[in-house]
């Protein structure tokens, strides 16, 4: 493991010690390291557009809208090769939430997320992407071909 030391103003370390503290760090280093890989995720994420990722997808949406349930069937069998699971529950008598558990390539993601997120009576969309490796299909001596992910460093 390397080490480096930073300088912080007061006002800043105190503001970081404050963070520290609200999300439950052990300590400067775990957060540090928290953000710096946060960043660099970004930054990843941003220009390898042809990348592998997995994420999930959150949107609230209001189920009388006209003919939005339908939409958005549609636009999942439409992607069906990118949704590993999704998740519905009802938050009110007009209100679901759902979550996509997805997995491909960045750009193709991105796009169905945001087509989904666009549709009239989606509200609150967020996509949260986690850049992977994906490994040569192969198989456990079993027959079955698959592919690991696991998340980039």
């Amino acid at each position: 493991m390397e080490r480096f030391t930073i300088s912080l103003d007061d006002a800043l370390a105190a503001e970081f010690d404050h963070l520290i503290a609200e999300r439950s760090y052990d300590n400067r280093s775990e957060a540090v390291r928290d953000i710096l890989r946060h960043h660099l995720d970004r930054l990843r994420e941003a220009r390898d557009r042809d990348g592998d990722c997995v994420a999930t997808l959150s949107y609230v949406y209001n189920h009388h809208e006209r003919e939005l349930a339908g939409r958005l069937l549609d636009l999942q069998h439409g992607r069906h090769d990118l949704i590993v699971a999704t998740m519905h529950a009802h938050l009110d008598h007009e209100h679901c939430i759902e979550t996509m558990i997805l997995s491909g390539q960045v750009r193709e993601v991105r796009r169905f997320a945001d087509s989904v997120v666009a549709q009239r009576g989606v509200h609150h969309g967020s996509l949260n992407l986690v850049m992977v490796d994906v490994s040569r299909e192969h198989s456990h001596g079993r027959g079955e071909k698959h592919k690991h992910v696991k998340p980039s460093h």
